[in-house]
């Protein structure tokens, strides 16, 4: 008989292996090893041999569990000292971070620079940076994670409109090897901010154990994709978290304006920074003027109120089309509804079907807060590393791999 596949002894130990690590993972490395035997149905002994081989592997050092009262005390495992990290970033429309992302999700932000909106501005100084530190962290890096705002086809190509990116190499700007179709290459992977966003709410945040859930990334325009199952549908390039370059605001006196995608009549022209700007008069678009659209956001109620029906319209389109228990709401999006969310919600429920309407999807705000596209790229390489060949690979590094001073201290 097989578990998930696995025929023999080794093969289900590998299997056990990563299963205890992706739920120590999963679970922000806060739960005891008694509560991980217990929910991953393992032995008690079992999980104590699969414990110290991967401490031993140095992927996985425990603490004792704090005092609860009588019992026998217990361990919770977390990620080693000197275990795997992954580099991730999220490159916004004028500025980028960079972070090291341990086991159990704890991020420690590396570096964060502005950058002038173009491709060599600000890829190629990243790419130095992420040079730099993963030639400070040794072995430990088991991957680079890039978070971008816009779409981003398989083997690296973004387009990012309001940039004026088209078909830009992301991996040769940033030194990096070319990703797969489908799959990250030597650790690397490539993504959508609302798509890498909308993963991490699905791990750590609130859509979390839903089925199907609806994300909307509202920064300096608007993203949104449909999470089926705990991960965002990607669509056929992998370019499909672009909800915001859809017509969905019917409402709009004006539905052909062009927007700078090349369609007409994108509902994201009407939502986020770029819109705000343009309510208060302002100058907007190329990644300019973030700290004056915050302003604008904490001080125009008319600003806020055109974008928050503008959202909340386009939200009804997407609940008749999808059906979504849940959806949420990241950047910008969190504010405009508890500035605005009776605007909102006046908006979005005429606008529903009545069956729609009778059972609504619960609008809630990310759990995550700004952070999430920086979180979902981290998952992104952690679920590359989180396999049998990929924790095969590190147990060879460490094996093989010279002692020489502690490797990377963040």
């Amino acid at each position: 008989m097989s578990v998930n596949g696995a025929t023999t002894s080794g093969e289900l130990r590998a299997h056990n292996r990563v299963r205890l690590l992706r739920a120590v993972h999963d679970g922000g490395s806060a739960a005891t090893r008694s509560r991980l035997t217990r929910e991953l149905r393992l032995a008690r002994g079992t999980a104590s041999v699969l414990v110290a081989g991967l401490a031993e592997d140095e992927l996985l050092h425990e603490e004792p569990a704090p005092e609860h009262g009588r019992g026998r005390p217990t361990q919770v495992p977390g990620p080693h000292p000197r275990g795997p990290l992954a580099l991730a970033a999220d490159v916004r429309e004028d500025a980028w971070e960079l972070a090291a992302c341990e086991l159990g999700g704890r991020v420690t932000v590396l570096d964060v620079r502005p950058h002038d909106g173009t491709p060599e501005g600000a890829l190629v100084p990243l790419g130095e940076a992420v040079a730099a530190h993963t030639s400070r962290l040794g072995h430990r890096v088991i991957g680079v994670g890039v978070a971008l705002a816009g779409p981003v086809r398989f083997g690296g190509l973004a387009d990012i409109a309001h940039l004026g990116w088209r078909s830009v190499d992301v991996p040769a700007l940033l030194g990096l090897p070319r990703p797969a179709p489908g799959a990250g290459a030597d650790g690397v992977t490539l993504g959508n901010d609302t798509a890498f966003a909308a993963l991490a709410e699905a791990r750590r945040g609130r859509l979390r154990d839903v089925r199907v859930g609806l994300h909307l990334h509202v920064d300096f325009d608007l993203g949104g994709v449909l999470v089926v199952e705990g991960r965002p549908l990607g669509g056929a390039s992998g370019t499909g978290a672009e909800f915001g370059h859809m017509p969905l605001d019917a409402s709009r006196p004006i539905r052909d304006r062009p927007c700078m995608c090349g369609a007409t009549g994108c509902w994201g022209m009407d939502v986020g920074a770029n819109a705000l700007l343009r309510h208060a008069g302002l100058e907007y678009g190329g990644g300019r003027g973030r700290e004056q659209a915050e302003r604008v956001l904490a001080t125009s109620e008319e600003a806020v109120a055109a974008c928050a029906a503008a959202l909340g319209r386009g939200i009804a389109a997407l609940v008749n089309a999808h059906d979504p228990e849940v959806v949420t709401l990241s950047g910008h999006g969190p504010e405009l509804a508890e500035r605005a969310g009776e605007t909102l919600l006046r908006a979005c429920e005429p606008r529903l079907m009545a069956i729609r309407r009778d059972h609504p999807p619960r609008i809630e705000g990310s759990a995550l807060g700004w952070r999430g596209a920086l979180l979902g790229a981290m998952e992104s390489v952690f679920d590359v590393f989180l396999t049998p060949e990929g924790l095969e690979r590190w147990r060879k590094t460490i094996l093989t791999r010279v002692p020489t001073r502690p490797a990377g201290e963040m």
